[in-house]
Order: C-alpha cells, then sequence, then structure tokens
C-alpha cells in the first residue's frame, strides 16, 4: 500500500515559513545595506572632520579659561556651549550621510530661500546683533547664531543643482549667468548689507570653485573672477576700517596699539611657542592680550601652546580632508556631485587657509573663522553638515571593478 505525505496548503499557518524566509531575506538585505562597507574617501573625510572638532573643543577650552576664571565664570561655559553644537553636529553629519543624491537636489531651491530668510533676521530690531561693526548675529536665548553660515551650504546645493540642470547648455555665457549670477549676488549682498566682508569672500569663493568644477569654459570663468576681485577692491577701498587694516598688514612699522595689536599679538603666540609649545594649557597670549583668541586666533594658541608640532597635525588633518573630498570630485559620475563638493570643498580648505594666512600675517585681517575649531556653534553644525554632503556623496560613488590579472 503506497503511504502518501499530505501536503500543506499554501497560505496556511504551517506553510508560511515560504513567507518568513523572504522575509527574512529582505531583512538580511536591509541590514547588509546598513552595515555594507563604505569608500575610503568616506572614511578619511568623517575621521578627519571628528579629529578637527574634538582637536577644536580642546583648544576652545584651553583658549577661554584663563579670562572665563578672571571674570568670575566658569572655564567650562565655552566648552559647554561649543560641546553642545558638536554632540548635536556630528549625528546630524552621519545622519545626512545616509540620504540619497536626488533629496540634495530636491531641496536646493527651498533651502536657499529657508537660509535667505533666516539671514534677514539680523536686521530686525531687538533680533540681530551688531559686533565691531557687523550685523550679522541674531540671539535666540542664551546663544548667539550666525545665520550666513548656513548660506555657505545652501548656495552650493542650489548652485550645483542649477548648473546640473543646465550642464548641456554651460558653453553658452548666458546660461551660465542667469540665474546664477543675479541670484549669487542678492545672496552675498544680505551678507554685505551686515557689513560682514570676511564672509561675503567665502560665498564669493563658492561661486568660483562651483563654475571651476562644472566645467565652464575658461573664458566664462574668468570674468565671474575679474567681477569678484573688483568688487572685493571697491568695497576695500570704500571703508576706512577695512583700508586701515590692509595698510597695516602691508607696513612693517604700524601702529601696535590699534591696527597692529592683534595681529602682532598672534605672531607673537606662534613664535613664543617654538617647535614643542610651551603645552597644553599654559599660552601666555590667552590671558586677555590675544584678541579673539579662541575665533579668529585659534590657530595662534595652538602654535603657542602645541608649537610647529601641533600646527603641522593641522594643517595635515586639512590635507587629509582634502585629499578625501578631491578623490570624490574625481571618481564621481553625477555633474551635481563633482560641482556640490567642489564648491564645499572650496569653502572648507579655502577658509582654514585664509584664516591660517591671517595669523601668519599672510593676508590682513578678514573675519573668519578656522573650520571645525575657532569658538562658534553656528560655524561648526554648519561645516559638520555640509561633511555630511560630502559623506551622503561618499556613498553612491561607483564600484570600479578591479582588471583581473
Amino acid at each position: 500500500m503506497a503511504i502518501t505525505t499530505p501536503t500543506r496548503p499554501r497560505g496556511s499557518a504551517d506553510g508560511d515559513d515560504g513567507g518568513a524566509r523572504s522575509g527574512g531575506l529582505a531583512a538580511r538585505v536591509s541590514l547588509g545595506r546598513v552595515f555594507a562597507p563604505v569608500p575610503s574617501e568616506f572614511l578619511l573625510i568623517a575621521s578627519t572632520a571628528i579629529l578637527l572638532t574634538v582637536f577644536g573643543l580642546v583648544m576652545v577650552l584651553s583658549a577661554t579659561t584663563a579670562t572665563a576664571t578672571a571674570s568670575g565664570e566658569s572655564p567650562f561655559d565655552a566648552l559647554i556651549k561649543q560641546g553642545v553644537f558638536a554632540i548635536l553636529g556630528i549625528p546630524l553629519m552621519f545622519v545626512a550621510s545616509r540620504f540619497p543624491i536626488a533629496f540634495w537636489k530636491k531641496i536646493a531651491w527651498p533651502l536657499l530661500g529657508v537660509a535667505v530668510i533666516f539671514q534677514l533676521l539680523v536686521f530686525v530690531p531687538g533680533l540681530g546683533i551688531e559686533v565691531y561693526g557687523n550685523r550679522n548675529w541674531i540671539g535666540i536665548g542664551a546663544f548667539t547664531v550666525q545665520p550666513s553660515e548656513f548660506l555657505k551650504l545652501a548656495l552650493a546645493l542650489w548652485i550645483g543643482y542649477v548648473l546640473y540642470r543646465k550642464r548641456t547648455l554651460l558653453g553658452l555665457w548666458r546660461h551660465v549667468f542667469i540665474p546664477l549670477v543675479p541670484v549669487s549676488i542678492a545672496v552675498i549682498a544680505t551678507v554685505m548689507a551686515g557689513h560682514d566682508l570676511g564672509t561675503a569672500m567665502i560665498l564669493v569663493l563658492i561661486v568660483l570653485g562651483a563654475l571651476f568644477f562644472s566645467g565652464v569654459k575658461l573664458r566664462i570663468f574668468i570674468l565671474p573672477l575679474i567681477a569678484a576681485a573688483v568688487t572685493v577692491a571697491y568695497l576695500a577701498v570704500t571703508s576706512p576700517n577695512r583700508m586701515r587694516r590692509i595698510l597695516s598688514f602691508m607696513d612693517p612699522d604700524c601702529d601696535y596699539f590699534n591696527e597692529c595689536y592683534q595681529p602682532l599679538h598672534g605672531v607673537w603666540g606662534l613664535a613664543g611657542g617654538g617647535v614643542f609649545g610651551l603645552g597644553l594649557g599654559n599660552s601666555k597670549e590667552k590671558y586677555d592680550w590675544l584678541p579673539a583668541a579662541a575665533n579668529d586666533y585659534i590657530f595662534a594658541i595652538v602654535g603657542e601652546e602645541l608649537g610647529l608640532i601641533g600646527c603641522i597635525v593641522v594643517l595635515f588633518l586639512f590635507t587629509l580632508f582634502a585629499v578625501g573630498a578631491f578623490h570624490v570630485i574625481r571618481k564621481t559620475d553625477d555633474p551635481f556631485v563633482r560641482i556640490v563638493s567642489g564648491g564645499i570643498t572650496i569653502w572648507i580648505v579655502g577658509q582654514a587657509l585664509i584664516n591660517i594666512g591671517v595669523v601668519l600675517r599672510v593676508f590682513p585681517v578678514l573675519g573668519v573663522p578656522l573650520p571645525f575649531m575657532s569658538q562658534g556653534g553656528t560655524a561648526l553644525l554648519s561645516v559638520l553638515l555640509a561633511c555630511g554632503v560630502l559623506l551622503s556623496f561618499a556613498r553612491a560613488l561607483p564600484v570600479r571593478q578591479r582588471a583581473r590579472g
């Protein structure tokens, strides 16, 4: 007698193992995507961003303890405020890295509009704050926010999207200039209305960097470059304060008690550190000799306390960051990724070089912070978000199969 084995009907309670297997497979695929190996560019950008941020927190603490204690405040106040933005910014950097490229294209226009509106809040009476003649901050509770920092990322994304949409028409100057030039001028004008030439120059660098990496013809690129140089020269000549700073930078015998006080103390701080430095926390210039010791001149405190070796470490970390970012630019097949990455890289690396050049008296005082390291929560948050965009692009790099030998 033949024995038959009963078959399980499809869809019965005992017969759902097929669905469970497919669900388990989907879960494994999803987890595989989460834990998939990331490109070396991702690791390079993320690690250098975190190391520079932590380095900056240590130096902000060291640079502010003396003056805070002397004024009766807690020596950890500046560290706590900066640390809040670091604790917020680093996770946001990795969250931003998970967004697809299509998301950044979609939000380019809305993000620029929101950033411009946010920047215009500095002109609202009672909300905007003026510091040393620059009206570029707003007060939110116990924190001071600089909206123009978010304009940098928003402008880079917007320019990338506009040039990406016109990628087949970039040989014609009118398609390159419209709407890029009028909108960029309007955005930069909102910053210049607050008399912040330093931030405006960084925005100009972002525009020029994005144009360069878009692959436009050289003659088309040179026109906005000349226009930017003429505009900056005009703004410098028409401002007595800016002219004094430029002339003091060119004059070796400038007035110590006025224009040259801060630049000279910055150089003396670097020189006093020698090769190995005076030791962490042992700066003399931070005892209220060097204005903006934790902000624009934090590199001078690094040189004084950690010496030439500490300065080389900072430069090396920025170099590694630039290498990772330029690898993203070189390897991508997407014009949008290349343009935005170029603008962000020129922004961060260019601003770092300008800040260090000011401390070394290679450039006149321009008032731009050192990315990742200078005190300023808004600047740190915007740079970390920009790194998140670069990490998102790094994840999307095409996988190139190695040729089998």
